[in-house]
């Protein structure tokens, strides 16, 4: 696998689960990876050695979403430590869930500076350093599109924006060659949200395909819209989970 050889990518959120293996996935290809992470240091390191041992430089930046200067910063130290940024994926999240009336301003200003400010800043930032072929993905749910249960309506309200972002920054990039989309994963097995966890019998009821996605999975699926396989894709929704939202 050397479809991404010569490039750098950032991912925000990168030391676990869905994060973690969009990093590894993209050092598979061949790209240098740089990833955010806000706690877990040993899951940092262990990421590093990770992309290292497929033979790619790696750059753990501690950063926390919710901080805007870190979210830029990230994108500064990527460039001036790495050289250059070919793809940006934004993956950094928080699930606040809770009834409208029980949230509070607290739970969504958390939320909206996590899922959303983040991904426009670091957006934004990115694009000023990127040429011709870069892409911009953000990972975003299934819940953006449909709330199949109660106290969603925060979390769905973070997600749902990123297709409008993807879609306008798709327009504001296009002409430079810059493709923007956004993944929508649904149940996928993380420490998160455990194939084995006490919800997760509910949660493949719900799956046609009885099965909980794979974090390399969405992986997958990101890797082959940062390659060159994706050079025409842009403003789109991609949805990975098992047809759940079906």
């Amino acid at each position: 696998m050397s479809k991404l050889v010569g490039k750098v990518a950032l991912v925000t959120g990168g030391s676990r689960g869905i994060g973690a293996a969009i990093a590894g996935r993209l050092a598979l290809e061949g790209a240098d990876v740089a990833f955010t992470y806000a706690r877990s240091g040993d899951r940092a390191e262990a990421m590093v050695r990770a992309v290292e041992e497929r033979g790619r430089r790696a750059l753990a930046i501690h950063a926390d979403s919710a901080d805007p200067g870190a979210v830029e910063t990230a994108v500064s130290l990527t460039v001036e430590r790495l050289g250059r940024l070919d793809v940006l994926v934004n993956n950094a999240g928080v699930y606040e869930v809770g009834a409208i009336d029980r949230l509070t301003r607290e739970d969504f200003e958390k939320t909206v500076a996590i899922n959303l400010r983040a991904p426009f800043l670091a957006s934004s930032a990115a694009a000023r350093h990127m040429g011709d072929g870069a892409r911009i993905i953000s990972i975003g749910s299934t819940f953006a599109t449909r709330a199949p249960e109660e106290g969603l309506s925060l979390y769905s309200l973070s997600k749902a924006a990123l297709i409008g972002m993807t879609k306008g920054m798709a327009r504001d990039l296009g002409a430079r060659g810059i493709t923007v989309n956004v993944v929508h994963p649904g149940p996928t097995d993380t420490d998160m949200n455990p194939a084995s966890g006490p919800g997760a019998a509910a949660q493949l009821r719900s799956i046609p395909l009885r099965r909980f996605s794979d974090p390399d999975d969405v992986a997958g699926l990101v890797a082959w819209l940062a390659g060159p396989e994706g050079r025409n894709v842009t403003g789109a929704e991609f949805t990975i989970d098992g047809g759940a939202n079906v």
